[in-house]
C-alpha cells in the first residue's frame, strides 16, 4: 500500500525550468501528454534496473505512437517531436530534488540535455517496481503549448492506475511504503472497534 502525498512528477517539473531559469532560459510547459506518455516509458522498463542504477531498457520508437500514446488517450493528430529523454532508476524513492541531482542528472550530458535550447515542452513520469525499485522518466518536446500531445476527453486521456506523472489531475502515489507496523496496528485498531460494538449491541438487547 502506498501513501498519496502530491505529485512528485510535477514538482520534478518545477525543479527543471527553476534549474532553466536560473541559467536565463525559457520555462517548459508541462504537458500532461509528454507526462503520460513517460510514465508508460518507466512502466515497460521497471523491471530493469541495474545495480548502479541504469536503466537498462530501450522500447522502439515506434512505441510512443503505436503504444504510449494511445494507452494514455494522446490524440494521434496532435503527436509531435520528441526531442530528447533522460531516464533513471534507484533501488528505493528519493524525494523530487535527490531524485533530480541523484538519478536523473548524474552528468554533464544530462545536464546540458536539461537546458537544451530547443525544447519547450516538458512531462515526467515515476513508478514503482514489484522488487521495490523506482524509475523516473522526462520527456521533452519541441511543440507548441497547449497544441501537440492533446489528451483526449477534454485533456483528461486515459486514467492511469500506477504511478504519477506530470499535468495529471487524478492524485497518485509518492512511493512512500506504509511500515508494515502500521498496517497491522490499523488492523487491530478496527478489530478492536468491531468487537466493542458487537459487545454494546448485545449488552443493549440485554436491558
Amino acid at each position: 500500500m502506498l501513501l498519496i502525498s502530491g505529485n512528485p512528477a510535477n514538482d520534478l517539473v518545477d525543479i527543471i525550468n527553476k534549474n532553466r531559469t536560473a541559467q536565463k532560459l525559457p520555462e517548459l510547459n508541462d504537458s500532461p501528454g509528454l507526462g503520460c506518455m513517460a510514465l508508460q516509458y518507466v512502466e515497460l522498463c521497471k523491471d530493469n534496473c541495474t545495480s548502479n542504477g541504469v536503466v537498462n531498457c530501450k522500447p522502439p520508437e515506434d512505441d510512443f505512437t503505436e503504444v504510449f500514446g494511445p494507452n494514455c488517450g494522446v490524440e494521434l493528430p496532435t503527436f509531435g517531436t520528441i526531442t530528447g529523454h533522460v531516464v533513471g532508476c534507484q533501488a528505493k524513492y528519493l524525494e523530487p530534488s535527490l531524485a533530480f541531482s541523484h538519478v536523473l542528472v548524474k552528468d554533464s550530458k544530462a545536464l546540458s540535455l536539461i537546458r537544451n535550447k530547443s525544447h519547450t515542452e516538458v512531462g515526467v513520469g515515476l513508478v514503482g517496481a514489484r522488487k521495490g525499485s523506482f524509475f523516473w522518466c522526462i520527456l521533452f518536446s519541441d511543440g507548441q503549448t497547449n497544441s501537440t500531445f492533446v489528451l483526449e476527453d477534454n485533456g483528461e486521456g486515459i486514467k492511469q492506475k500506477k504511478g504519477c506523472f506530470s499535468g495529471s489531475t487524478f492524485p497518485c502515489s509518492s512511493g512512500q511504503r506504509i511500515p508494515v507496523f502500521l498496517n497491522n496496528f490499523m488492523t487491530l485498531v478496527l478489530l478492536n472497534i468491531f468487537l466493542l460494538q458487537h459487545l454494546y449491541q448485545t449488552w443493549f438487547v440485554m436491558m
